[in-house]
């Protein structure tokens, strides 16, 4: 008969789980058995255990060649059996199953004598396992695992590149786990990939004026820099509230709160300002909307929106009155383009439409006037006016109304503006229509075959942004010259284009100004440059805002090439001591002022022997701090010294965050005493298993304890004869325990629930597949399934996750 294999299986997790939750507290609990005990088994193992091994095992268990290579004859002291106990365990066996002596032997031991040796070392294992209870023995120092390596690097930078990815799987111990000293071993050939992963990482760090950061991808070159610049910037903007119907949407709910209530302090509680922040709105964007919906003798476009808002209905359901907002938003996007004003290219003879300094000028103009409107585009009655004018076009002939018309039409622009930001523009030098323009280049100032971005966002900046925001922004734009070396790069292309795109500098006395010269974006070449250019265009019969606009364009670009190359000489001290603050963090503790110094001594080394660049060298000096064994291995599991002491707060630390998380602890100003401290210690466990991070014991203690840990690369099923079992489905599979596991161990729910839980979780796929109807994935991606034994589900058991790893590939 077979056992029972639920009631087996809860026995191994009860037994698995109470193990592997105790060893992480960091105290030892060593049950001591009285001497009189081993006394005892001394003096049987004199008088009747030896006696016994000499009349009838060491005939054939003795000698130079040992029958099964089986030598009894050194055993002469409990210590001698006790560094056997694997050895004895097999005997153990062989005399309970009658093996030992064989049949055959003479003399052979009668029932009694047989009895005696067997009990004799079922007590001694079993006081052997008592003197060492919660001893782990001698611990090894072990290396990181791969996910240990994986997610430490994910959290020391912030992204997460998973360096091990072309790493040999971790071997596993023979408990099924793979973060043991006897199986954490570190060769020459992982050695090396260690160090090509260290690099990679390395690669991914941007250097700005005050931080060491890490990019989502290698940041070497400059189209990478670029492009890490670029999006944080755009990814900004896209994060802004400049939805106006979300707007006009909070200031109906602040209305329809003050319309309904009758007590005056809760009313005065209940601020626009306050509905706007719920929203996700802007407080100070949200006021000013309010004001202008809410103006006395209001006419044109404005008035027009005030009736649309008046007549949004009272008491009714959110999503009815969205689409009346959405009515008023496309209002005002139907009209304010009408009123955008248009600028022409500038015109100097021989200097190219696409040249810098004229695109440029027309960029400015048009960003300084996105919040005016084009006096121009608007008809008198009486004019002749064209069909499909909007009535708000056109101004009554009464001077004094005509004024009030056009004030209105101010403001109306002023507060909805053309545009809040600009996030691409193609090359409207060339006077093709904006929607036709290419799309794509993403901050692009638009020049013709050259690199350069023009910021364009003064509306977000005025209207919507709060102070903090700004700064951000600021700080954006700033670190994309910094990173990128945007404005040295931009004005070698513009010698590049002055070059060939364009003839203007073709003449000998241009000759100086070559981009190949690294000493051309210099302050003096520059300025010789611009004095000569200048004086071209004069002879070319250029005057006012074209030649403005080039002396502009001079000035502006050594001012920025110049603050690049100051801020990159004074921000030289900051990187370094973020080196330091780094190098604490990889080694998960405070630095020696030793140590400190032989890293900077290091990076001093780099810069002035191997004459690297500051950047080279603080990136091969972040190399070196991933490839101390301070970052490599797990130094907490190793103490010198002998007997028991209390865990230092290092070693707990790590521990605590090595089994909850698998990554290196968060560095808190108050998590670095509480040895001894068990409510401090049971405070801050609760708190690290309600982060995101436990996720790595879902993975790296559970799955591997549940022995699916791989499940992910699972593919021994014949997918000719199942094609529903996808890249996706099987992923979903994986993903079910971990999502059990999190909920359980995050709620603190019981650990029986893992056998008789009645719910389980699904994806779309996992839901699919399992034949889950009618589940709401609106609000997470994974969701949660009560009464699942109705589909046959319920608790880890029913998972298709063990189904399919523990069926062969052509079962169902």
């Amino acid at each position: 008969m077979f056992a029972n294999p639920v009631s087996t299986l809860q026995r191994s997790l009860f037994r698995s789980f109470i193990f592997a939750s105790a060893l992480v507290v960091g105290f030892t609990s060593i049950a001591r058995c009285d001497d009189t005990t081993r006394d005892l088994l001394q003096r049987e193992f004199s008088t009747t255990i030896k006696p016994f091994l000499r009349t009838y095992c060491l005939d054939c268990h003795s000698s130079e060649d040992p029958e099964a290579k089986l030598d009894l004859s050194h055993y002469s002291s409990l210590d001698d059996i006790a560094d056997s106990h694997q050895l004895w365990k097999t005997v153990l066996k062989r005399l309970e199953a009658k093996e030992m002596p064989p049949e055959d032997a003479a003399p052979l031991p009668n029932e009694t004598q047989s009895k005696a040796i067997i009990n004799w070392i079922r007590k001694f294992r079993s006081h052997e396992s008592q003197r060492n209870a919660g001893d782990p023995g001698v611990i090894l120092a072990r290396r990181l695992s791969n996910s240990e390596f994986n997610n430490s690097i994910r959290d020391l930078t912030q992204v997460d590149v998973q360096p091990t990815k072309t790493f040999p799987v971790d071997p596993a111990n023979e408990a099924g786990f793979d973060n043991t000293g006897e199986s954490l071993t570190m060769s020459p050939a992982l050695l090396k990939k260690y160090l090509e992963a260290t690099r990679f990482v390395a690669e991914h760090l941007v250097l700005t004026p005050t931080d060491l950061t890490f990019a989502p991808h290698p940041a070497i070159t400059d189209t990478d820099r670029d492009k890490f610049c670029v999006k944080r910037i755009v990814q900004f903007y896209e994060s802004q509230p400049t939805d106006l119907a979300e707007y006009f949407l909070v200031c109906w709910q602040y209305r329809e709160h003050h319309s309904t209530r009758t007590d005056d302090r809760d009313a005065a509680r209940f601020t626009l300002a306050e509905v706007a922040s719920q929203s996700g709105l802007s407080p100070k964007y949200s006021t000013l909307i309010w004001e202008l919906l809410n103006e006395n003798n209001a006419v044109g476009p404005i008035a027009k929106l005030q009736a649309m808002f008046s007549s949004l209905p009272h008491q009714t359901e959110e999503k009815v009155v969205r689409i009346s907002c959405e009515s008023m938003r496309d209002y005002v996007l139907e009209l304010r383009p009408k009123l955008t004003r248009k600028f022409e290219n500038l015109k100097i003879d021989e200097v190219h439409n696409g040249s810098q300094s004229f695109v440029l000028w027309k960029n400015r103009q048009y960003a300084n006037h996105r919040r005016a409107f084009d006096r121009g585009v608007l008809y008198i009655e009486g004019d002749e006016i064209p069909e499909n004018t909007l009535p708000e076009l056109v101004l009554p002939k009464d001077g004094e109304v005509t004024a009030k018309h056009l004030k209105s039409i101010e403001r109306f622009c002023s507060v909805f503006p053309d545009a809040f930001y600009i996030s691409e523009r193609g090359r409207d030098y060339l006077g093709v229509a904006k929607e036709k323009q290419e799309k794509g280049r993403l901050l692009s100032a638009g020049f013709h075959s050259m690199m350069g971005y023009f910021r364009d966002d003064i509306p977000l900046y005025e209207l919507v942004l709060d102070d903090d925001q700004r700064q951000a922004l600021d700080q954006l734009w700033q670190e994309l010259d910094y990173v990128a070396s945007a404005p040295a790069r931009q004005y070698v292309g513009f010698l590049w284009f002055e070059r060939t795109d364009s003839r203007y500098m073709r003449d000998p006395e241009f000759d100086f100004a070559r981009p190949e010269d690294k000493n051309a974006a210099s302050e003096a070449m520059i300025q010789k440059l611009s004095d000569v250019y200048l004086e071209k265009a004069r002879r070319n019969g250029g005057s006012g805002e074209g030649l403005q606009a080039i002396e502009d364009y001079f000035n502006n670009i050594n001012k920025q090439i110049r603050w690049v190359e100051s801020e990159r000489l004074e921000s030289e001290p900051i990187h370094l001591d973020l080196l330091i603050q780094f190098a604490r963090l990889a080694w998960r503790r405070p630095l020696s002022d030793e140590e400190a110094n032989k890293i900077r001594a290091f990076y001093r080394l780099l810069r002035d022997e191997d004459r690297l660049s500051h950047e080279d060298a603080i990136r091969d000096s972040v190399v070196s701090i991933l490839m101390s064994p301070h970052f490599l291995y797990r130094v907490d599991l190793v103490a010198a010294g002998d007997g028991t002491r209390r865990l230092t707060d290092f070693e707990l630390n790590n521990r605590l965050s090595y089994f909850l998380w698998s990554s290196l602890p968060d560095q808190r100003d108050d998590d670095s005493n509480i040895v001894g401290k068990s409510e401090e210690i049971v405070a801050q466990s609760k708190r690290m298993l309600r982060d995101k991070r436990t996720r790595g014991l879902a993975t790296e203690f559970a799955a591997n304890w549940l022995d699916v840990r791989r499940f992910e690369e699972h593919n021994s099923v014949d997918r000719n004869r199942f094609p529903e079992f996808t890249d996706e489905l099987r992923q979903a599979m994986f993903e079910e325990p971990i999502h059990f596991f999190l909920d359980l161990i995050q709620n603190d729910r019981s650990v029986l629930e893992l056998i008789d839980a009645d719910y389980t979780f699904v994806n779309r796929p996992l839901a699919k597949h399992y034949g889950i109807e009618n589940v709401d994935f609106s609000t997470n991606e994974w969701v949660k399934v009560d009464s699942a034994n109705r589909f046959g589900r319920g608790g880890l058991l029913p998972m298709s996750v063990f189904l399919t790893k523990n069926s062969p590939g052509l079962r169902t």
